[in-house]
């Protein structure tokens, strides 16, 4: 007998949103004296804790603006609002695995737009 498991729904989240979901999380196990925090949750806490830079309505405004720009896709502009790439060689790492390069004008483009953020 083999068990599947079917995907509901699929949503992309940018670090700051998902450190929010998690403190809530966080707060309802500590009114919990009997729960602890699994090493997995531990782990992801630290995790966003470290690496959430903006607000999530911050992060959410950036990832709409990048969406408005032409060769950004939504998986593309949450990895952007994440990392928060400063140079255009930290943009490309972004775009290393895309099939299509952006030139020097829409990397200045994309860069404009994060610098408003940081």
């Amino acid at each position: 007998m083999t068990i599947f498991k079917q995907k509901e729904s699929e949503e992309y989240l940018t670090v700051s949103e998902v450190k929010a979901f998690l403190e809530d999380v966080e707060a309802e196990r500590a009114a919990d004296e009997d729960r602890e925090l699994r090493y997995e949750l531990a782990r992801a806490i630290e995790h966003v804790n470290r690496f959430a830079h903006l607000d999530p309505e911050e992060s959410r405004e950036l990832v709409e603006k990048l969406l408005e720009l032409e060769k950004v896709d939504a998986p593309t502009a949450i990895k952007i609002a994440d990392l928060l790439p400063q140079s255009r060689d930290e943009l490309r790492a972004v775009y290393a695995q895309e099939r299509y390069a952006l030139d020097g004008d829409e990397l200045d483009e994309v860069l404009n737009v994060v610098a408003k953020y940081v």
